[in-house]
């Protein structure tokens, strides 16, 4: 079998980690690959937003599969172009993208639906938007509308940054195109939850939910960010969690999504809050996550590459058996170039631990995201530089060893949370677990 992975990041690394691990035979291809991707699979120098030189490629390669891992070309429509090249290719096409591509197509959406989210308004100018301000009261959310690489959030908690948040993207067009349109939206209260669903247009298998830190530093502090670390399974997400969020979440989205000519395939992540009234959506997104993939596919048994195919090839997944996980618990640390998010710093080298961490039950993994090799040593080359996932019999284990190889890595101006999955582990421990 061939598969053409597009991107090369983290999540990519995962996926073709875990593409591996099903099928030791596979010819994988990615494009363009990183510095650690390059041990799994043959890179292809293709950028993940050049869509001609990508459909150029698998004219050449003829893969059985094509997975696209980034929102970008996804937005841009590769799903379609691919399609009408003959393809079998993973992913939702340029219009079902929108439901993170827009979050006032979301919003509309969810709200038809009757998908429980929170109320928001949509603005254009920076008057409107100050007078939505002011009429809901803080603490409230400010979000840009379109894609902004996990950073256009503003969670403000007073009448100040809530204004500076609509200044920046309105006024100021920190966010170019895409904050040219913000929501104003009422905050929710409770803890965050990740859910993926691989999704044929009409219904989802969901996985494991995980907890993903936007902050940067520990304590929930400094600026939101595309994902400092994540942890799985969580506790809160039990078997009666799961149905609900399928009944009243993942089921009435896909069929208001099929019912307006737009059926969604591929991975639908949905981005929860688990409030006092249930579950309700932070946000969509129309690809695996970064860094929820990292932490999720190191405990599942389940293949992903069959279940896929068949989504890819527009064939349905009724028959297909939930999936089968590993005991224990997934902790991922992401360590970040100095900089980061706004202003990364490049080109460190990176200076990995001979030593083995942890106890003999656990395994850690290091996916690469923002590295490229330079004169035979990783070099950084983005503001989320690797993730480094540990696998234990209990989540205060997997947070340990998590912890204990990130901080063994070394480059130049390092950054990195040391309290990752630190709910759970409260949760844990209150339980009496160690």
């Amino acid at each position: 079998m061939k598969v053409l992975l597009i991107g090369g990041g983290g999540r990519e690394h995962a996926l073709a980690w875990k593409l591996r691990q099903d099928n030791p035979q596979i010819e994988l291809v990615v494009a363009p690959g990183n510095a650690g991707i390059a041990a799994l699979a043959r890179c292809v120098p293709i950028k993940a937003g050049d869509l001609d030189g990508l459909l150029s490629l698998a004219r050449g390669e003829r893969p059985d599969l094509t997975i696209v891992g980034p929102e970008g070309p996804l937005a841009a429509g590769i799903v379609d172009h691919f399609r009408a090249g003959g393809f079998a290719v993973f992913g939702p096409t340029m219009a079902a993208a929108q439901i993170e591509t827009s979050k006032r197509f979301a919003k509309e959406l969810m709200m038809r639906a009757g998908v429980p989210t929170a109320f928001a308004s949509v603005h254009t100018t920076v008057t409107s938007a100050k007078r939505a301000v002011a009429a809901l009261g803080t603490p409230l959310v400010v979000k840009a509308s379109g894609l902004a690489a996990g950073k256009g959030v503003v969670v403000a908690e007073t009448m100040t940054q809530a204004e500076w948040a609509i200044d920046t993207m309105l006024r100021d067009g920190a966010f170019g195109a895409a904050g040219s349109e913000v929501l104003v939206e009422e905050f929710m209260y409770g803890e965050e939850l990740s859910v993926f669903g691989i999704c044929d247009g009409e219904r989802a298998v969901l996985m494991h939910g995980a907890q993903d830190y936007k902050r940067l530093s520990d304590g929930d502090r400094g600026p939101n960010t595309g994902g400092m670390g994540a942890c799985a399974p969580i506790s809160l997400d039990t078997p009666g969690m799961r149905a609900s969020i399928e009944r009243r979440i993942f089921e009435p989205t896909l069929a208001a999504m099929k019912e307006q000519g737009m059926p969604f395939t591929g991975l639908l992540y949905a981005g929860l809050m688990l409030t006092a009234d249930g579950p309700k959506v932070v946000e969509f997104n129309c690809r695996f996550g970064d860094p929820e993939t990292q932490v999720l596919l190191p405990l599942l048994e389940s293949p992903l590459n069959d279940v896929m195919l068949a989504v890819a090839r527009g064939e349905s997944i009724a028959q297909v058996s939930p999936f089968v996980w590993k005991s224990g618990a997934s902790v991922t640390t992401v360590l970040a170039a100095p900089g980061y998010p706004s202003h990364p710093r490049l080109g460190e080298v990176i200076e990995f631990p001979a030593e083995e961490v942890g106890g003999t039950d656990d395994q850690v993994y290091v996916f690469h995201a923002g590295t490229k090799e330079v004169d035979g040593k990783a070099v950084t080359a983005g503001g989320r530089v690797l993730s480094i996932t540990a696998v234990a019999r209990t989540v205060v284990a997997a947070a340990a060893a998590s912890r204990g190889y990130a901080e063994r890595v070394q480059f130049s101006g390092k950054q990195m949370r040391h309290d990752i999955g630190w709910r759970e582990v409260q949760r844990a421990r209150g339980a009496g677990a160690s």
